[in-house]
Protein backbone atom coordinates (compact mmCIF):
# COMPACT_ATOMS: atom_id res chain seq x y z
CA UNK A 1 0.00 0.00 0.00
CA UNK A 2 1.89 3.44 -0.88
CA UNK A 3 -0.22 5.61 -2.70
CA UNK A 4 0.37 9.48 -4.36
CA UNK A 5 -2.53 11.52 -4.73
CA UNK A 6 -4.00 11.47 -8.23
CA UNK A 7 -3.76 15.01 -9.43
CA UNK A 8 -6.38 14.98 -12.28
CA UNK A 9 -9.64 17.01 -11.89
CA UNK A 10 -12.79 16.44 -13.32
CA UNK A 11 -13.05 19.44 -15.58
CA UNK A 12 -16.10 21.26 -17.42
CA UNK A 13 -15.86 22.10 -21.27
CA UNK A 14 -18.27 23.72 -23.42
CA UNK A 15 -17.75 22.51 -27.06
CA UNK A 16 -17.87 24.51 -30.43
CA UNK A 17 -21.58 23.80 -30.26
CA UNK A 18 -22.54 25.53 -26.60
CA UNK A 19 -22.91 21.85 -25.18
CA UNK A 20 -21.16 20.99 -22.09
CA UNK A 21 -18.85 18.37 -21.56
CA UNK A 22 -17.84 16.70 -18.26
CA UNK A 23 -14.94 14.83 -18.06
CA UNK A 24 -13.95 12.16 -15.98
CA UNK A 25 -10.86 10.52 -13.97
CA UNK A 26 -10.49 6.89 -13.99
CA UNK A 27 -8.42 3.87 -14.75
CA UNK A 28 -7.51 1.70 -17.82
CA UNK A 29 -9.59 -1.66 -17.52
CA UNK A 30 -9.76 -2.75 -20.94
CA UNK A 31 -8.33 -2.33 -24.41
CA UNK A 32 -10.25 -3.63 -27.03
CA UNK A 33 -8.75 -3.52 -30.30
CA UNK A 34 -11.48 -5.42 -32.11
CA UNK A 35 -14.02 -2.70 -31.66
CA UNK A 36 -11.38 0.02 -31.25
CA UNK A 37 -12.63 0.69 -27.82
CA UNK A 38 -11.12 1.62 -24.47
CA UNK A 39 -13.03 0.63 -20.78
CA UNK A 40 -12.21 2.89 -18.01
CA UNK A 41 -13.46 2.43 -14.49
CA UNK A 42 -14.14 5.74 -12.96
CA UNK A 43 -13.38 5.85 -9.31
CA UNK A 44 -16.93 5.62 -8.13
CA UNK A 45 -19.00 4.52 -10.95
CA UNK A 46 -19.44 1.11 -13.40
CA UNK A 47 -16.85 0.46 -16.23
CA UNK A 48 -17.39 3.05 -19.08
CA UNK A 49 -16.87 1.98 -22.52
CA UNK A 50 -15.86 4.90 -25.37
CA UNK A 51 -14.92 4.54 -29.07
CA UNK A 52 -11.69 5.58 -30.55
CA UNK A 53 -11.49 7.55 -33.89
CA UNK A 54 -9.42 9.55 -36.17
CA UNK A 55 -9.73 12.47 -34.22
CA UNK A 56 -9.30 10.91 -30.73
CA UNK A 57 -6.16 12.90 -29.04
CA UNK A 58 -3.82 11.59 -26.58
CA UNK A 59 -1.50 13.07 -24.14
CA UNK A 60 0.44 12.22 -21.39
CA UNK A 61 1.69 13.62 -18.22
CA UNK A 62 4.29 13.12 -15.34
CA UNK A 63 3.00 12.56 -12.15
CA UNK A 64 3.03 15.26 -9.79
CA UNK A 65 2.47 17.72 -12.61
CA UNK A 66 0.05 20.26 -11.84
CA UNK A 67 -0.65 22.05 -15.13
CA UNK A 68 -1.91 19.99 -18.22
CA UNK A 69 -0.25 22.32 -20.38
CA UNK A 70 2.86 20.44 -20.05
CA UNK A 71 0.96 17.26 -21.43
CA UNK A 72 3.21 15.47 -24.19
CA UNK A 73 1.26 14.15 -27.90
CA UNK A 74 1.00 10.05 -27.70
CA UNK A 75 -0.02 7.41 -29.89
CA UNK A 76 -3.69 5.96 -28.57
CA UNK A 77 -2.03 2.96 -28.60
CA UNK A 78 0.30 3.68 -25.61
CA UNK A 79 -2.52 3.74 -23.69
CA UNK A 80 -2.03 0.61 -21.19
CA UNK A 81 -4.39 -0.80 -18.61
CA UNK A 82 -3.71 0.35 -15.37
CA UNK A 83 -2.89 3.76 -16.91
CA UNK A 84 -4.76 6.66 -15.03
CA UNK A 85 -6.87 8.84 -17.23
CA UNK A 86 -8.44 11.75 -17.50
CA UNK A 87 -10.95 11.26 -20.72
CA UNK A 88 -13.56 13.57 -22.74
CA UNK A 89 -16.19 12.10 -24.82
CA UNK A 90 -18.20 14.08 -27.28
CA UNK A 91 -20.74 15.29 -26.47
CA UNK A 92 -23.72 13.39 -26.39
CA UNK A 93 -21.85 10.06 -27.39
CA UNK A 94 -19.72 7.53 -26.22
CA UNK A 95 -16.89 8.94 -29.04
CA UNK A 96 -13.63 9.32 -27.08
CA UNK A 97 -12.69 13.16 -28.17
CA UNK A 98 -9.31 13.71 -25.49
CA UNK A 99 -7.56 11.00 -22.98
CA UNK A 100 -4.95 12.47 -20.99
CA UNK A 101 -2.83 9.71 -19.27
CA UNK A 102 -0.72 9.53 -16.32
CA UNK A 103 1.19 5.65 -17.02
CA UNK A 104 1.27 3.24 -14.20
CA UNK A 105 4.28 2.45 -14.77
CA UNK A 106 5.55 5.96 -14.26
CA UNK A 107 3.34 6.14 -11.21
CA UNK A 108 5.02 3.38 -9.77
CA UNK A 109 8.51 4.70 -10.41
CA UNK A 110 6.96 8.13 -8.18
CA UNK A 111 5.51 6.19 -5.24
CA UNK A 112 8.47 3.90 -5.41
CA UNK A 113 10.68 7.14 -5.17
CA UNK A 114 8.75 8.88 -2.43
CA UNK A 115 8.43 6.07 -0.13
CA UNK A 116 12.57 5.84 -0.19
CA UNK A 117 12.87 9.55 -0.18
CA UNK A 118 10.20 9.53 3.26
CA UNK A 119 12.31 6.83 4.58
CA UNK A 120 15.88 8.30 3.65
CA UNK A 121 14.66 11.88 5.43
CA UNK A 122 12.08 10.65 7.61
CA UNK A 123 11.20 9.54 10.85
CA UNK A 124 8.30 8.08 12.79
CA UNK A 125 7.04 7.37 16.47
CA UNK A 126 4.47 8.14 19.08
CA UNK A 127 3.31 11.44 19.54
CA UNK A 128 4.92 12.42 23.31
CA UNK A 129 4.28 15.83 23.58
CA UNK A 130 3.86 18.97 21.38
CA UNK A 131 3.92 22.67 21.59
CA UNK A 132 3.87 25.34 19.22
CA UNK A 133 6.73 24.37 17.14
CA UNK A 134 7.70 21.37 17.98
CA UNK A 135 6.26 17.49 18.01
CA UNK A 136 8.49 14.50 20.56
CA UNK A 137 8.36 11.01 19.23
CA UNK A 138 8.69 8.10 21.27
CA UNK A 139 10.47 5.30 18.70
CA UNK A 140 11.29 1.79 19.60
CA UNK A 141 14.84 0.79 18.49
CA UNK A 142 16.76 -2.44 18.24
CA UNK A 143 18.59 -1.07 21.48
CA UNK A 144 15.26 0.37 23.63
CA UNK A 145 13.17 3.27 23.26
CA UNK A 146 14.33 6.54 21.74
CA UNK A 147 13.01 10.18 21.27
CA UNK A 148 12.91 12.23 18.08
CA UNK A 149 11.85 15.73 17.81
CA UNK A 150 10.15 16.90 14.80
CA UNK A 151 10.61 21.29 14.22
CA UNK A 152 7.45 22.54 12.08
CA UNK A 153 6.69 25.74 11.04
CA UNK A 154 4.02 27.87 8.47
CA UNK A 155 5.35 25.91 5.67
CA UNK A 156 4.84 22.35 6.88
CA UNK A 157 1.90 20.33 4.99
CA UNK A 158 -0.11 18.29 7.67
CA UNK A 159 -2.20 15.50 6.67
CA UNK A 160 -4.35 12.98 8.91
CA UNK A 161 -5.64 9.88 7.81
CA UNK A 162 -9.54 9.02 7.83
CA UNK A 163 -11.25 6.68 10.20
CA UNK A 164 -11.51 3.73 8.77
CA UNK A 165 -8.83 3.86 5.64
CA UNK A 166 -6.21 2.58 4.69
CA UNK A 167 -5.69 4.67 2.18
CA UNK A 168 -2.83 7.48 1.85
CA UNK A 169 -5.06 9.20 -0.68
CA UNK A 170 -8.22 9.79 1.53
CA UNK A 171 -6.16 11.43 4.04
CA UNK A 172 -7.08 15.17 4.84
CA UNK A 173 -5.51 17.94 4.88
CA UNK A 174 -4.69 19.08 8.66
CA UNK A 175 -2.87 20.66 10.77
CA UNK A 176 -0.56 21.09 14.16
CA UNK A 177 -3.75 21.50 16.65
CA UNK A 178 -5.26 17.97 15.52
CA UNK A 179 -2.22 16.06 16.32
CA UNK A 180 -2.66 14.63 19.65
CA UNK A 181 -0.13 12.88 22.60
CA UNK A 182 -0.50 8.99 20.91
CA UNK A 183 -1.37 9.64 17.67
CA UNK A 184 1.39 7.69 15.09
CA UNK A 185 3.11 10.56 13.18
CA UNK A 186 5.72 10.46 10.08
CA UNK A 187 7.15 13.21 9.21
CA UNK A 188 10.02 13.98 6.58
CA UNK A 189 12.46 17.02 6.12
CA UNK A 190 16.38 17.75 6.78
CA UNK A 191 17.19 14.87 8.93
CA UNK A 192 20.24 15.54 11.46
CA UNK A 193 22.76 12.59 10.82
CA UNK A 194 21.73 10.94 14.20
CA UNK A 195 18.46 10.68 12.46
CA UNK A 196 16.88 11.90 15.96
CA UNK A 197 16.14 15.39 14.85
CA UNK A 198 14.14 16.60 11.45
CA UNK A 199 13.01 20.13 10.52
CA UNK A 200 9.72 18.86 8.53
CA UNK A 201 8.86 19.75 5.21
CA UNK A 202 5.69 16.72 5.39
CA UNK A 203 3.97 15.38 8.23
CA UNK A 204 1.49 12.49 8.06
CA UNK A 205 -0.31 11.27 11.42
CA UNK A 206 -3.21 9.21 12.33
CA UNK A 207 -4.69 7.44 15.33
CA UNK A 208 -4.09 3.52 14.70
CA UNK A 209 -5.09 0.06 16.47
CA UNK A 210 -2.27 -2.24 16.55
CA UNK A 211 -3.26 -5.64 17.43
CA UNK A 212 -1.08 -8.83 18.09
CA UNK A 213 -2.48 -12.55 18.10
CA UNK A 214 -2.68 -16.06 16.04
CA UNK A 215 -3.65 -17.04 13.29
CA UNK A 216 -7.03 -19.57 13.24
CA UNK A 217 -8.50 -19.37 10.27
CA UNK A 218 -7.80 -18.09 6.77
CA UNK A 219 -10.58 -17.35 3.64
CA UNK A 220 -8.80 -16.90 0.96
CA UNK A 221 -12.05 -15.85 -1.39
CA UNK A 222 -13.26 -13.19 1.23
CA UNK A 223 -9.57 -12.62 1.82
CA UNK A 224 -10.28 -12.31 5.24
CA UNK A 225 -8.06 -13.93 8.15
CA UNK A 226 -9.41 -14.50 11.43
CA UNK A 227 -7.08 -13.88 14.60
CA UNK A 228 -7.09 -14.40 18.43
CA UNK A 229 -5.66 -11.53 20.20
CA UNK A 230 -3.29 -12.12 21.98
CA UNK A 231 -4.70 -9.87 24.73
CA UNK A 232 -8.07 -11.16 25.74
CA UNK A 233 -7.91 -14.18 23.29
CA UNK A 234 -11.11 -13.07 21.42
CA UNK A 235 -11.34 -13.92 17.82
CA UNK A 236 -11.03 -10.99 15.61
CA UNK A 237 -11.35 -10.88 12.00
CA UNK A 238 -9.19 -8.74 9.56
CA UNK A 239 -10.21 -7.86 6.26
CA UNK A 240 -7.26 -7.11 3.26
CA UNK A 241 -7.94 -4.72 0.60
CA UNK A 242 -5.76 -3.85 -2.52
CA UNK A 243 -3.80 -0.93 -0.21
CA UNK A 244 -2.95 -3.25 2.84
CA UNK A 245 0.68 -4.44 3.40
CA UNK A 246 1.61 -7.69 4.04
CA UNK A 247 5.04 -8.77 4.90
CA UNK A 248 6.92 -11.82 6.84
CA UNK A 249 9.56 -11.17 9.14
CA UNK A 250 12.93 -13.49 7.94
CA UNK A 251 13.79 -15.54 10.99
CA UNK A 252 16.56 -14.06 13.29
CA UNK A 253 15.72 -10.16 12.09
CA UNK A 254 15.13 -9.51 15.87
CA UNK A 255 18.02 -10.73 16.86
CA UNK A 256 21.19 -8.76 18.31
CA UNK A 257 22.57 -7.35 15.37
CA UNK A 258 19.76 -8.64 13.39
CA UNK A 259 18.56 -5.80 12.32
CA UNK A 260 21.78 -3.57 10.97
CA UNK A 261 21.66 -0.77 13.52
CA UNK A 262 17.89 0.35 12.01
CA UNK A 263 15.06 1.29 13.99
CA UNK A 264 12.01 -0.77 13.56
CA UNK A 265 10.15 1.15 10.96
CA UNK A 266 13.10 0.99 8.62
CA UNK A 267 13.61 -2.80 9.13
CA UNK A 268 9.44 -2.87 7.92
CA UNK A 269 10.22 -1.30 4.81
CA UNK A 270 13.00 -3.49 4.07
CA UNK A 271 11.03 -6.66 5.06
CA UNK A 272 9.71 -8.79 1.73
CA UNK A 273 6.49 -8.83 0.90
CA UNK A 274 4.41 -12.11 2.36
CA UNK A 275 1.50 -13.79 0.69
CA UNK A 276 -2.00 -14.03 2.21
CA UNK A 277 -1.79 -18.08 0.51
CA UNK A 278 1.32 -18.59 2.80
CA UNK A 279 -0.78 -17.84 5.97
CA UNK A 280 -1.82 -20.99 8.15
CA UNK A 281 -3.59 -21.25 11.82
CA UNK A 282 -0.97 -21.09 14.66
CA UNK A 283 1.24 -17.71 12.62
CA UNK A 284 1.80 -15.25 15.18
CA UNK A 285 0.81 -11.81 13.30
CA UNK A 286 0.73 -7.79 14.05
CA UNK A 287 -1.45 -5.79 12.48
CA UNK A 288 -2.56 -1.98 12.37
CA UNK A 289 -5.37 -0.14 11.54
CA UNK A 290 -7.03 2.78 11.78
CA UNK A 291 -9.19 3.90 14.73
CA UNK A 292 -12.79 3.60 13.80
CA UNK A 293 -13.47 0.19 12.87
CA UNK A 294 -15.81 -2.28 14.01
CA UNK A 295 -15.59 -4.41 17.22
CA UNK A 296 -14.37 -7.45 16.15
CA UNK A 297 -13.44 -6.55 12.69
CA UNK A 298 -10.61 -4.33 11.20
CA UNK A 299 -9.06 -3.62 8.12
CA UNK A 300 -5.17 -4.39 7.95
CA UNK A 301 -3.01 -1.39 6.84
CA UNK A 302 0.37 -3.42 8.25
CA UNK A 303 0.06 -7.10 8.52
CA UNK A 304 2.99 -8.88 9.79
CA UNK A 305 3.73 -12.27 9.79
CA UNK A 306 6.08 -14.47 12.02
CA UNK A 307 6.25 -12.09 14.07
CA UNK A 308 6.60 -14.08 17.64
CA UNK A 309 10.23 -12.12 18.38
CA UNK A 310 8.84 -8.76 17.56
CA UNK A 311 5.77 -9.36 20.12
CA UNK A 312 8.44 -10.48 22.73
CA UNK A 313 10.32 -7.07 22.03
CA UNK A 314 7.25 -5.08 22.73
CA UNK A 315 6.66 -6.77 25.92
CA UNK A 316 10.00 -5.71 27.49
CA UNK A 317 10.16 -3.41 30.05
CA UNK A 318 11.73 -0.06 28.93
CA UNK A 319 14.54 1.73 31.04
CA UNK A 320 14.23 1.44 34.52
CA UNK A 321 12.11 -1.21 34.83
CA UNK A 322 9.03 0.98 33.55
CA UNK A 323 6.89 -1.09 31.42
CA UNK A 324 6.12 0.43 28.04
CA UNK A 325 2.65 1.63 27.56
CA UNK A 326 0.11 0.94 25.01
CA UNK A 327 0.94 3.25 22.10
CA UNK A 328 -2.44 4.17 20.04
CA UNK A 329 -5.25 1.87 22.28
CA UNK A 330 -2.91 -1.00 20.70
CA UNK A 331 -2.99 -3.62 23.43
CA UNK A 332 -6.20 -2.58 25.07
CA UNK A 333 -4.53 -1.94 28.24
CA UNK A 334 -1.84 -4.48 28.33
CA UNK A 335 1.66 -4.19 28.10
CA UNK A 336 2.72 -4.69 25.00
CA UNK A 337 4.22 -1.10 23.20
CA UNK A 338 3.85 -2.31 19.79
CA UNK A 339 2.88 0.89 18.64
CA UNK A 340 6.43 2.85 18.77
CA UNK A 341 7.65 0.45 16.48
CA UNK A 342 6.36 2.26 13.43
CA UNK A 343 3.33 -0.07 12.31
CA UNK A 344 0.63 2.15 11.86
CA UNK A 345 0.31 4.72 8.39
CA UNK A 346 1.33 4.09 5.25
CA UNK A 347 3.74 6.31 3.42
CA UNK A 348 2.69 8.31 0.34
Amino acid sequence: MRQIAFLFVALVVVSAQGQTVKSFVGTVSALKAETAEIEIKPDNAAPVSLKIGSGTIAQRIAPGEKDLKTAEAIQVAEVAVGDRVLVTPEPGTTDLRRIIVMAAADIAKRNEADRMDWTRRGVSGVVAAKNASEITLRMRTMTGEKQAVVTVGEQTAFKRYAPDSVKFADAKGSKLAEVNVGDQLRARGRKTEDGLKVTADDVVFGTFLTKAGSVTAVNLETREVTVKDLTGNQPMVVRFTADSQLKKMPDGMMRPGGGGGMDIAQMLERMPAGKLEDLKPGDTIVVSSTKGAKAGEITAIMFLSNAGMLIQMASMPQGGGRSGGAAMGGMGGGSMDLGSMGLGGIIP
